[in-house]
């Protein structure tokens, strides 16, 4: 109930500013997807012990439109060229124990956003690689990531300003929060932990 209150919240903030929004369930995540920006406003799931320990797929790599809205999401000739990753929101790593199909829906479009390769070979990595240690050694972590602003455009699709995570660790009742600035520099992340007041007050989301 509280994650379906979070995803209105967000779509009726988007709406009212004039930002067209789709939401898009898959096995492993949902999506609300910015038709206009061609990015993941912002893309939640659960990551589990379960979903990490057990005989991996192998990486595919296979960027692809997303069936929900094929025309969208259809931006792998936009990212040609352009100097920026295709950055995950849900990790890959995070969808290779659940078989064929859920890691394809991990590489749609709808779930990725343009980040500086030195953030997301960087800092994002690493949270994202301490994320699955969470999950290992507690179980149960939700965590809901998004990119926020407009600092140019790779073709379609709008570039970010800054990405986000926020983590409710289940089993603790802790909740954690993170900003990232999509910089070339990604010495300008060396302290992204912040205050989850932080990032709802970046996104305009309430969180608990």
């Amino acid at each position: 109930m509280k994650q379906l209150i979070i995803l209105v919240l967000i779509l009726v903030s988007f709406l009212a500013s004039g930002e067209d929004t789709i939401r898009i369930r898959h096995a492993n995540y949902t999506t609300l997807f910015s038709l206009t920006r061609h990015y993941p406003v912002v893309v939640d799931w659960w990551l589990t012990r379960a979903k990490l320990t057990c005989n991996k797929l192998d990486r595919i790599n296979n960027f692809a439109p997303d069936p929900s809205c094929p025309t969208e999401t259809n931006l792998e000739q936009d990212y040609k060229g352009g100097g920026y990753d295709r950055g995950h929101m849900c990790d890959d790593s995070d969808n290779l124990c659940q078989g064929s199909m859920v890691q394809t829906e991990c590489f749609y479009f709808a779930n990725i956003t343009p980040q500086t390769p030195a953030l997301n070979r960087g800092s994002w990595k690493m949270l994202e690689m301490d994320c699955r240690s969470m999950a290992i050694k507690e179980d149960s972590i939700h965590i809901w990531a998004g990119s926020v602003g407009s600092a140019g455009k790779v073709g379609r699709v709008t570039i970010p300003e800054k990405c986000w995570k926020v983590l409710y660790l289940k089993q603790k009742n802790i909740w954690k929060a993170y900003i990232f600035k999509n910089s070339k520099d990604d010495r300008e992340n060396d302290n992204p932990k912040v205050s989850l007041d932080e990032v709802e007050q970046l996104t305009g989301i309430v969180f608990n």
